[in-house]
């Protein structure tokens, strides 16, 4: 069961997950080594399962970055999926209930890049009946 004490953990660390446990046990009022037993029990419950870096497409040479449904076959969703996971450009799949089977975050370099991407590679997979992109204007959070 977390506590106060793991949920404001839990928040420090989503907003910078390099902030130093000192720091965080300062803000608790705490000590360093309560800080990091409570972190080594949140990753071993599962509760935080990863670290990680947040890229900026944009600095790496992607321009376009778009969520993607995609529309299969019933029969043919995991394996559309699958093979889906393998392309570099696609950053993120979900299997959704909403107007898509499938959404993704694909990153493109540009226009012609995006529409190689949806009619030569992803509308390529055997089963994808539809393909829908919707460019990322601007994040705002």
């Amino acid at each position: 069961m977390l506590d106060e004490r793991d949920r404001v953990i839990i928040e420090m660390l989503t907003k910078d997950a390099r902030t130093p446990f000192t720091e965080i046990a300062k803000v608790l009022g705490i000590s360093e080594t309560a800080v990091r037993k409570r972190v080594k029990a949140l990753e071993e419950a599962g509760v935080i399962r990863q670290y990680t870096v947040v890229v900026d497409p944009s600095k790496l040479g992607y321009n376009l970055v778009s969520l993607t449904g995609v529309d299969t076959l019933p029969e043919k969703i995991f394996d559309v999926a699958s093979k889906l996971k393998e392309f570099e450009f696609v950053r993120s799949v979900y299997l959704t209930s909403g107007d898509h089977m499938i959404m993704t975050e694909v990153w493109a370099k540009d226009g012609e890049d995006l529409s190689d991407i949806i009619s030569n590679k992803i509308g390529k997979i055997e089963g994808v009946t539809k393909v829908c992109p919707a460019i990322i204007l601007e994040k705002l959070k």
